[in-house]
């Protein structure tokens, strides 16, 4: 009998960029930190940034049960009748152990980008044609458009750079059988002016992107609430930082708004692709 997928993913997850590295150098230091994350207890770790099965593949055979699921694969860079070879692949060798998120991307970082939504039903229905089920594939939809599709032709939503109001809006329009799973980033910090600095240095990434702007505007904030970084609003809402139980109660806020599965992302002073394994293992002492 299969595995519901809200219980194989667990309530936490991680999200990393550094966990995704093509270097071989890395790949025992990456091989023991999904080990460790395994054992910590988090359900499922999303690779972060333009990712496959491929970047999956090393993470999966280091660890027995943990979930790894891309976040994202851009629909540009791959084609859906590869997507769904290697997703055979990883699936024959670790049954249900690799989820395939699927985004979009931005129109910024991606030549062919034209008509996303369209471009996005195009590419389910090749995957459709090649086998590759649609609960065994989450997208990262923010708009209502693609919340619906969502909805319809996969099996949960991997929302990103969101809030606690984007999660209740999404349940809504979900339903409740599909798994949501937003990205959460968290700022191990309780000096406000230096949580907030290194929150603005992660969004300074991200504002000059459409698709995220338009959706806060979506959500009540303002053209002045992205100006200069980001006004503290814009941080706070989208930002779990503090200590220990500020950082527990925002993770509350998105549960009660409907989350199924939380994917938090460490910020903090190192690099993006650095591994914080001590952040991790502090964030898993406040989980329940």
């Amino acid at each position: 009998m299969t595995t519901p997928l809200k219980e194989t993913v667990g309530r936490y997850g991680i999200w990393s960029v550094g966990l995704r590295s093509e270097d071989p150098d890395r790949r025992g230091e990456l091989a023991e930190a999904a080990a460790e994350l395994e054992e910590l207890g988090y359900g499922a770790v999303w690779l972060g940034g333009n990712t496959s099965a491929a970047n999956a593949a090393p993470l999966i055979e280091a660890t027995s049960r943990l979930t790894v699921g891309t976040s994202i694969q851009s629909i540009w860079e791959h084609e859906p009748d590869a997507t769904a070879a290697s997703f055979a692949e990883l699936e024959a060798s670790h049954p249900g152990r690799f989820l395939l998120g699927l985004g979009v991307s931005h129109a910024k970082r991606a030549e062919q980008y034209r008509r996303p939504y369209s471009a996005l039903v195009s590419y389910l229905d090749g995957l459709d044609a090649a086998g590759l089920p649609a609960h065994r594939r989450v997208l990262a939809a923010l708009g209502p458009k693609s919340l619906q599709l969502t909805r319809d032709r996969s099996a949960g939503a991997i929302p990103y750079l969101v809030t606690p109001e984007h999660t209740a809006h999404a349940r809504e329009l979900l339903g409740e059988g599909p798994l949501l799973a937003p990205e959460l980033a968290v700022v191990p910090e309780t000096d406000p002016a230096r949580a907030r600095a290194l929150a603005r240095e992660f969004l300074g990434i991200y504002l000059p992107l459409p698709n995220y702007t338009n959706n806060f505007l979506r959500h009540g904030f303002t053209e002045d609430d992205l100006a200069d970084g980001g006004s503290d609003r814009l941080v706070d809402a989208l930002f779990a930082w503090g200590d220990e139980t500020a950082i527990r109660a925002k993770i509350d806020t998105f549960f009660e708004a409907g989350a199924d599965h939380i994917a938090l992302q460490v910020v903090d002073d190192q690099p993006r692709d650095a591994l914080p394994r001590k952040a991790w293992r502090d964030l898993a002492s406040v989980l329940d």
